[in-house]
């Protein structure tokens, strides 16, 4: 197979099923910051034990440290050291604005 030719198929293949890729910008590496800071932290304080024993088990766990942790009690610096669920609360009265 010649050079970039998977990488053609491989964008022919969402575009064709009516679906938008999403990739950052050539040489902007800021474009996935958040999501990357999301996963790097996911890793280091969910998965640093190893693996799950089951599909549930993991399911279970990665529900649970995003909806009863990360959202809920963990402070994020770029919300003022305030849990997501606390600025969107604050935000929604209008209490807050963005950082």
């Amino acid at each position: 197979m010649q050079a970039g030719t998977a990488c053609a198929m491989f964008r022919k293949h969402p575009k064709g099923k009516g679906y938008k890729q999403s990739m950052s910008r050539k040489g902007d590496c800021y474009d996935n910051a958040f999501a990357e800071s999301f996963f790097s932290r996911l890793k280091g304080e969910l998965l640093q034990d190893g693996i799950f024993d089951t599909f549930e088990d993991a399911y279970t766990e990665i529900f649970n440290f995003i909806e009863c942790y990360y959202n809920s009690k963990r402070s994020h610096s770029a919300l003022g050291y305030l849990c997501p669920d606390k600025f969107e609360e604050l935000y929604f009265s209008n209490l807050i604005q963005c950082p």
